[in-house]
């Protein structure tokens, strides 16, 4: 394994801590951290439902407290790590923060917006594209919400 693959599967299994919390808030189990070199400037988990707000998804809880933090909007050189495949809402705020890479663990068949369904990261119609790599920690990251929705049936 890589140093940028032991990185990445580090920061992963953070990510998937803070998706536990949005579980134990009976919230879908997603969590995301955002990183600036080595430091964490942001982190979030799935909380649309206990703040009443469609788009308190992991991905943009960690882009606001990041840009909080910063005091900008624009939050280059980063690469955010989200459990489950950005969809179009989470992958046109990743656009518009200027986040140079994503990583995400599970695929989303059916709102994936980061190569399952749509491509909104990568496309060059638009002005900024950013790097993905997809199935780090996959199989966790799926049982995780598997597990979830299991229970719920």
């Amino acid at each position: 394994m890589g140093e940028t693959e032991n990185i990445d599967t580090h920061w992963m299994q953070r990510a998937l801590r803070l998706a536990g919390c949005a579980e134990v808030a009976n919230e879908v189990p997603v969590g995301a951290i955002l990183i600036r070199g080595d430091e964490v400037i942001g982190e979030g988990w799935n909380q649309p439902i206990s703040n009443s707000d469609p788009t308190a998804h992991a991905e943009i809880v960690a882009l606001r407290a990041a840009a909080r933090r910063l005091g900008n909007y624009r939050l280059p050189h980063t690469t955010l790590y989200v459990t489950l495949e950005p969809c179009a809402m989470c992958s046109g705020a990743i656009i518009h923060a200027r986040i140079a890479r994503v990583v995400f663990g599970a695929s989303d068949p059916h709102a994936g917006a980061a190569g399952s369904v749509f491509d909104i990261l990568t496309t060059d119609r638009l002005n900024h594209r950013v790097e993905v790599t997809g199935g780090i920690e996959a199989e966790h990251c799926a049982s995780s919400l598997q597990r979830f929705f299991k229970a719920r049936r």
